[in-house]
């Protein structure tokens, strides 16, 4: 972004009429108050990685998908063509939809499937959003390759509330699979057991020069030294939480989920799937060639993951491009210290709407379980810990989807495909981070239903989200639809409302909080748009095993608090 770009008009501003766009640097500012077309078409395309050679299905032929461009408040309108024979949808993660629910996209939530053939226009307006998001499927585990970018720019001629970064880059960080990801899912889940590890990271849709046959699949970044770069990084991971490094230099983070923060400098930074973070990166080292690199962090135990990171080029112009990069160094994939400390420098620059004051208290409890085995062939399908099946839960029910959109079951009252009882505390109390119960699977079961929490229009919500220990503590990246929410606190073991310390004054603002590892996380929103929103882990294995559930807000008074009636062109199951 040129230095003078917040006072120019961006020429041909109001066509972006169906134009897809990638991933190159951008120096131009968009103007607002307008209208944006897209044209989606989920195609299948033959790619090779790593000398392996595979259909994957994409959005308009590219991996990673288009970059979708707006403008604070601006409306979007985007058409999908599904021109292949699996069902899909497309999830606007992070987009708080306003009184478009209808448009939000998770399958069997909000909307059945677009199937083969068919086509379903999103609309939704951009409410005083601003920052780095980001688009993907959300239906069985197409988003491993339908995945993409969306930046939304401040209005013009309203500064960043930073110094201008001479130029802006899009990093797309992503876990490769050289199997079918549909036909993998339903193989993991017949199976009973875990899932296997991806194959490949990616920057951008390359693995770099430490995977086989890839020392020319690199992403490369030029840069000017004395320059200041702001990078927009995105986890559209499946299964997979990053550290993300650049050699010898330092990151400033001054966005996350879309929302500014307080600059804050970190050597690296880690980053969940369904999480973007906004840092400048200033190019003050001698001239060379530096490695940015990716890896795992896995605070699971007993999970398997793929151990080679994946690595792209900061490269200063002048440097030779035969010289050897600079190796980025990664924390050891289990250390939770740089998780900590990058989560505790999160500040909000304005916590504006933040309820002081709460009067819906929810207590939820988030983890693994093993089922009993009941199957004929347990060899096949009881492959979890003990002979059992691996499921997952939240206040230890298991989320089933239902078999039409729960949102069309709510909108027109149909009877027997949910019940509003999500528990508001869990059903047994125990210790949970040190002594639940993990006698498996004797007596690590949870019940099964499409359960969700009915929340009155306006509440002031608190939700408590306690990790257990039934199978293992583990880091969940827990992701709202519909909304951000403040962080206003998070610590190891069990929540204490004693002892717990919360932040009224300056907390994040956040659509994808990881919940620490053997730990807990509260956070605070208002209940202010009606319709059905999922909540659930962004680690795509742990959502297909159930750990899930849906608010269903009630709409207010008058037509700016009611939920609109559903598209015409809405699919149906």
């Amino acid at each position: 972004m040129a230095g003078s770009s917040h006072l120019m008009v961006w020429l041909g501003i109001l066509l972006f009429q169906y134009v897809p766009l990638g991933l190159e640097a951008h120096h131009k500012w968009p103007v607002g108050g307008s209208t944006r077309f897209y044209d989606f078409k989920v195609q299948t395309k033959r790619i090779t990685k790593v000398c392996k050679t595979r259909d994957i299905v994409t959005i308009n032929g590219m991996y990673p998908g288009p970059v979708v461009y707006a403008q604070e408040d601006d409306r979007v309108i985007v058409r999908v063509t599904n021109e292949t024979p699996y069902n899909a949808t497309i999830h606007w993660h992070g987009v708080r939809q306003r009184l478009t629910c209808w448009s939000d996209g998770p399958a069997y939530l909000t909307q059945c499937p677009i199937q083969a053939g068919q086509t379903f226009t999103y609309e939704f307006t951009l409410v005083q959003q601003k920052g780095t998001l980001f688009w993907h499927a959300h239906i069985s585990w197409l988003r491993g390759t339908v995945h993409g970018a969306f930046v939304i720019y401040p209005k013009t001629g309203v500064p960043y509330p930073f110094p201008d970064p001479y130029e802006e880059h899009v990093l797309v960080l992503g876990d490769y699979w050289f199997k079918d990801l549909q036909k993998l899912e339903k193989r993991v889940l017949a199976s009973g057991g875990g899932a296997p590890a991806p194959d490949v990271y990616t920057i951008n849709g390359h693995p770099g020069p430490l995977y086989n046959c890839s020392k020319n699949d690199v992403f490369k970044m030029d840069v000017i030294p004395g320059k200041t770069y702001l990078l927009r990084i995105i986890n559209a991971a499946l299964n997979i939480e990053f550290f993300f490094s650049i050699a010898n230099h330092k990151l400033t983070i001054v966005e996350a989920d879309g929302e500014y923060t307080k600059p804050f400098t970190v050597e690296q930074l880690m980053i969940t799937p369904g999480q973007t973070i906004n840092v400048l990166v200033e190019a003050n080292q001698p001239i060379a060639k530096y490695n940015m690199a990716i890896g795992p962090y896995m605070s699971a135990l007993f999970v398997p993951f793929q151990n080679i990171s994946a690595v792209a080029h900061f490269q200063y112009s002048g440097a030779s491009l035969t010289s050897m990069a600079l190796p980025a160094p990664l924390p050891v994939f289990n250390d939770s210290l740089p998780v900590k400390n990058s989560m505790d420098g999160l500040r909000s620059l304005q916590a504006t709407n933040l309820p002081l004051e709460i009067d819906t208290d929810l207590f939820i409890t988030i983890g693994l379980n093993v089922e009993q085995c009941n199957s004929l062939t347990p060899n096949k399908s009881c492959q979890g810990p003990n002979g059992g099946v691996f499921a997952a839960s939240m206040n230890n029910v298991t989320f089933v989807r239902p078999k039409i959109s729960l949102l069309q079951a709510y909108y027109d009252r149909l009877h027997g495909h949910y019940t509003d009882d999500f528990p508001e505390v869990p059903l047994k109390s125990y210790d949970f981070v040190n002594g639940a119960p993990n006698n498996i699977p004797n007596n690590t079961q949870s019940l099964n239903g499409t359960r969700a929490r009915v929340l009155e229009y306006g509440a002031r919500v608190q939700l408590i989200l306690q990790d257990t220990g039934i199978v293992s503590t583990e880091n969940h990246p827990i992701h709202l639809h519909g909304y951000s929410f403040y962080v206003v606190g998070y610590g190891t073991g069990n929540f204490d409302p004693m002892t717990a310390e919360i932040n009224l004054i300056d907390p994040p603002y956040m659509n994808t909080i990881g919940v620490p590892v053997g730990g807990w996380a509260a956070i605070r929103f208002i209940a202010d748009n009606p319709g059905v929103w999922f909540m659930h882990c962004h680690l795509e294995i742990h959502t297909s095993w159930g750990l899930a559930t849906a608010f269903i807000v009630k709409n207010g008074e008058g037509p700016l608090e009611t939920l609109s009636h559903p598209p015409a062109d809405l699919p149906r199951c």
